[in-house]
């Protein structure tokens, strides 16, 4: 891998051939701030790609309405505040989200048998298939997408990805 392609580990400096010790670190600051422009530049394009091939998938499933689902098949059920906290949401915004769903019949609520004051948001049958249908279409395409990258690349997109989704913010950070 050459330099311009970038480091061959995670963390390594960028340095371009031939570029001096004094040089090197303000070359890696820049280098960095580029990077930073362009991860922030193509993650924006890609959130706007999901949400419009979420509408393409099922017209009345949005993106937010799919991560919700598959959140609750992973878990089992769980409750909206449980939703909310997960994911960052306020909760008017994730009680709008499961009013849509629970008016869709694709989730229900009920009682939590260890507490009774507890509602439990689980999946309804047919939240249970249009989940599948689209985790499938979604497959189907990033399978498309992803077809000709070699299985090296493959696998260091995902770990960076799932590192980069694992930070969670000092604590008393808004």
């Amino acid at each position: 891998m050459t330099a311009a392609e970038g480091p061959k580990e995670p963390g390594a400096p960028a340095v371009a051939p031939g570029a001096h010790a004094g040089r090197t670190a303000v070359r890696g600051a820049n280098a960095g701030e580029t990077a930073v422009e362009t991860i922030q530049r193509e993650m924006t394009v890609f959130a706007r790609r999901a949400r419009a091939s979420a509408g393409r998938m099922h017209p009345e499933l949005s993106l937010v309405s799919y991560t919700l689902l598959g959140h609750l098949e992973e878990r089992g059920g769980c409750r909206a505040t449980d939703l909310a906290a997960h994911y960052a949401l306020d909760k008017s915004t994730v009680s709008r989200q499961v009013a849509a769903l629970e008016r869709a019949a694709l989730i229900e609520r009920r009682l939590d048998p260890e507490d009774h004051r507890v509602q439990v948001l689980h999946l309804t049958d047919a939240g249970r298939r249009i989940l599948a249908q689209v985790t499938e279409s979604r497959r189907a395409a990033f399978h498309e997408r992803l077809a000709d990258w070699p299985a090296e690349d493959l696998e260091r997109f995902a770990g960076y990805l799932t590192r980069y989704n694992a930070w969670t913010p000092p604590s008393g950070t808004p």
